[in-house]
Parts: structure tokens; sequence; C-alpha cells
């Protein structure tokens, strides 16, 4: 039978010797409740832990039907408290935290790796509950189970030297901070973010609020999404945090932890530290890379719509392992985005037909950020539209988007060019495109026999060609690299957006302009 008391609480079968499995379950339970507190209890000088031995003594379990709620009550767990017109518990008081402390086993004693100080060394940690993934009972952040793992001899938590207090205080503070409303997913990585203020409390949570505005999901509620939104596009455009959230200090210590499930462990996908101001600059570096024109209602993404795009189906289970964790590094160091994310979007893109702004998006902001930490022959990707580029890849992005819009203005397929060959001609265009040049020219003839809105749409798809191919060498390249076919998808979402936008007369008198040149 095992029967382990906790100290100054319990369920109500130890700490009032009452349980719904009856008399001979409770009754061993509550005997080893009263002599563990009968035997730390009864020389303490403390009027309220006195009370607490006084009332184990005399308390009849037979008596437990008669207290209010009872029945409620029955099977849960229960704190004690002295009814003198204090608040607080009794395991609050500095003499029960003492006497706790002074009654515990004495481990190895040795260097706390954490503190500095001197003290009993935890053999084992804490489990830490809460992590996505990881085990429902919990999982170690530190732990050695096999001799593999060991040194010098040393067995389990002497490996990594971390006393019993710090260890209970880390997996304490881990435990409140990985509650489901306090957490954000991020990929694989359970994230966790805290402030460190010197002023109050109040300002401490003010600047987690801020920063979980930045990379949590907005909420659903129509009027605060909108209030959200603006305070985001406030950072996102360049303004000061204190006109966004003045409660907040640029310079309040800010920590953000990223924890990922290991079978029974905990990985450490990233941990970052600085000034809260700092993160906001970050953040809207990120913001500007990603930035992309027409601008989406929802923008700016946050970090899991990003990480989304990169998964089949759209589902985070699917999203590349660790890639959460680089990304993260990538936006809050201001550091280069991990390649891997350019290879994951661009192959979403290829197999899923799909070319969004957020896919778009990611690619600017590779392209982008690469180019301003080591600027290139290409140039930085253009964040609208930009017709006189002579980038080739952006060019052939912007024909094959043509190529399509002139397909559909002809009659809408079950199986589109788009569907058909838009990998290929990413990847391949001197294959592809002069198979796609026959068909536009049947799909131009088919417009222009068609009358009224189909003659103006060949006219104006007509006039689109023309100017692109004309920024074209004459012998299209035999392939694409993955920036360049990054560079594609993004002169593909900007010449789409184009044909589909409400009509600009100044843009279109400089466009005939330009034909008859």
């Amino acid at each position: 039978m095992n029967i382990a008391p906790a100290f100054l609480w319990d369920n109500t079968a130890y700490a009032l010797g009452a349980s719904a499995k009856g008399v001979e379950h409770a009754t061993p339970r509550f005997a080893e409740f009263r002599t563990l507190h009968l035997d730390l209890l009864t020389r303490s000088e403390d009027a309220g832990l006195r009370a607490l031995a006084a009332f184990l003594q005399t308390w009849d379990p037979n008596d437990f039907f008669s207290l209010r709620d009872a029945e409620d009550m029955l099977g849960k767990n229960v704190a004690f408290s002295l009814d003198d017109g204090e608040l607080g518990f009794l395991h609050e008081r500095p003499a029960a935290r003492q006497i706790w402390e002074n009654s515990r086993p004495v481990g190895t004693e040795g260097l706390c790796l954490v503190t500095g100080g001197r003290g009993a060394l935890a053999r084992l940690h804490p489990k830490v509950k809460g992590v996505l993934g990881a085990q429902l009972s919990g999982a170690s952040l530190v732990s050695f189970n096999l001799d593999a793992f060991n040194s010098f001899g040393r067995k389990q938590g002497d490996n990594a030297p971390v006393s019993e207090q710090t260890a209970f205080a880390y997996t304490t503070a881990l435990n409140a901070l990985l509650s489901p409303d306090k957490r954000v997913q991020i990929g694989d990585a359970t994230t966790v973010f805290w402030a460190e203020a010197a002023e109050s409390e109040e300002e401490a949570q003010a600047a987690e609020d801020i920063f979980s505005m930045l990379v949590a999901a907005r909420p659903s509620d129509g009027q605060e999404a909108a209030k959200v939104r603006a305070k985001l596009l406030a950072v996102a455009e360049g303004r000061p945090l204190a006109d966004v959230a003045p409660d907040v200090q640029e310079d309040t210590r800010f920590f953000v932890l990223g924890l990922a499930p290991n079978a029974a462990r905990l990985s450490i996908r990233f941990w970052h530290e600085g000034a809260i101001g700092r993160f906001a600059d970050r953040l809207r570096e990120h913001w500007q890379d990603l930035r992309v024109e027409p601008t989406p209602a929802t923008w700016p993404p946050a970090v899991w719509q990003l990480l989304r795009e990169t998964g089949a189906q759209r589902k985070s289970g699917n999203v590349p392992p660790m890639l959460g964790g680089a990304l993260m590094r990538a936006i809050l160091t201001g550091g280069r985005y991990p390649r891997s994310l350019l290879a994951a979007v661009v192959g979403r893109i290829r197999a899923d037909k799909e070319v969004n702004p957020n896919r778009v998006a990611i690619c600017r902001a590779v392209l982008a950020r690469d180019c301003r930490l080591q600027p290139g022959e290409e140039g930085v990707p253009p964040v609208t539209l930009h017709e006189d580029s002579n980038d080739i890849a952006y060019n052939l992005g912007r024909l094959f988007a043509a190529y399509t819009y002139t397909e559909r203005s002809v009659a809408q397929r079950n199986a589109s060019i788009r569907d058909k060959y838009v990998g290929a001609a990413s990847a391949t265009p001197l294959r592809v495109f002069p198979v796609l040049m026959r068909g536009y020219e049947h799909n131009r003839s088919a417009l222009a026999k068609g009358g009224g809105r189909k003659a103006a749409s060949g006219v104006r798809a007509e006039k689109a060609v023309g100017r692109i191919v004309g920024r074209l060498p004459s012998e299209l390249p035999r392939s694409l690299g993955l920036e360049e076919q990054a560079r594609f998808f993004i002169g593909y979402y900007h010449q789409e957006q184009a044909f589909y936008a409400k009509s600009d007369p100044e843009r279109d008198r400089r466009h005939d302009a330009e034909g008859k040149d």
C-alpha cells in the first residue's frame, strides 16, 4: 500500500479521514497524515501550526459529514487556514516553510549550477507539465536515466548539480507559466514568456500582454480584434512602443522560452532575453521584411500563421520539426531566416498550386533579409508590382500570371494552367513557357472574338504580356534555383493582384503611351 501524505494539504482521505472509497481506504491515510503533522508541528511556536496540531489530535473522521458542503468537498484537495481574521493559508507562513525545508531528506551536498550556492542537490527534478506533445504526466527538463549519460560515476541529477530548492522553484514557475491561458504554440514549441519589471507587477503584466499580442493568435471578438490590429499596425509602421502601450517601459527585461517534447524529456527550442523595446524593434523589422501589397485584412500575420503555410493541409502537426524554433530565433535576433523556411514554403506552393499572401510574404521576407544583411546582385524584392524590374525570375512570374488571367477570362476550367504548370514553370521555364505561349495565343484570339468584357480583358492581358516580354531575354533560362523560384511567385502574386485591382486611369494612359513607343 503506497501511502504518502503531503505537508499541510492533501485530499480529504488524508487530511480529514473521509473518502468515497470507504473507511478502510481513509483510516490508514489519515493516521499517516496525523502522525506526520504531530511530529513536525507540536514543537512549533507558530500559533496557526500549533492550532492545526491540536485539531488533528482531537478530530474524529466520523464528524466529516457534519461539515458545511461536505458532499462537495469529499475527495477534493484541502488546505488549512487559521480563523483569526488573517488572510492566507498555513502553508504560506514562514514558520511552515522553515519546518518543511528542515524536514526534507538531505541528499548529496554540492554546488548548484544555477545559484552558485551550496546545498542539497536534487537527485530527480520535478516533472514539467503543459508542453504539447509531451507525456500527460509531465516530462523532465533535466534527467539521466542510462549509464551512457552519466559522467565519472555520478548518478542521475548529480551529473548536472542543481539544488533541490532551485529545482522545485524553476519547475513550479514553469508549470504556472504553462497553463493553457498563458502558453503559445509556435510550431512544435510550446512558448512561454515573462517580464521582470522593477516598478510594479502591473508593468510586467502590461509587457507580457503586448508581447502576447505580437506573437499569439488574434481574439475572435470582432471589436477586440480591430483594436489589436490597430496596435499591431502601429508597431509595424514604426511608432514608438510608448504610443502603443503607455504602461510598458522600453527597457523592461523580457524572457522568451520555447520547449518541445522529446520522449520523456523536454528540449529547449529557443531562449532569448532582452528589453521589450528591443523585441518590438525586431518584430517591426520582421513585419517590414514580410510586407507585400495588396495587404491582406489579417495583416500582420502571427508566427503560427506563417508556420502553418509550410505544413501539408496547413496542419501544425505537418510543420517541419525545428522550423518553429529556427524562425523565432531569426525574428528575435534579427538574423537570417532559416533556409528550410524558404524551401518548405516554395515546396508547398508547387504541391498545392496556391499562391497566397502569407506564402508570398515568407518568400519576400527571406530574400529581403538576405539582401539587407549581405547585399547581392538581385536586390531587394519589391513590395508591390514593379513593372520596370529587370529581374528575369520576377518577370517570368508576372508572365505566368498574365497567361492564367487570359485563360480565366475565356472560361473557368476544372484544371487550369496554374494547376498543371505552376511547378514546372517556376523551375524549368525554357521547357514550359513555349507551350504556355501557344495556349495564350489561342485564348487571346478567343477573347478578341468574344466582344464586350472579354475583349477588354484580352486587350488588358495583351498589353501586359507585351510589356513583360520586352523585359525578358531572347532565350529563357533552363532552370531556376530556390531563390529565383521565390522571386517567380512574388512576381506572379503582384501581377495577378494588379489584374483584378480597380482601374487606375493614369496608369492605363502611361501604359498606352509605352505601347505606342
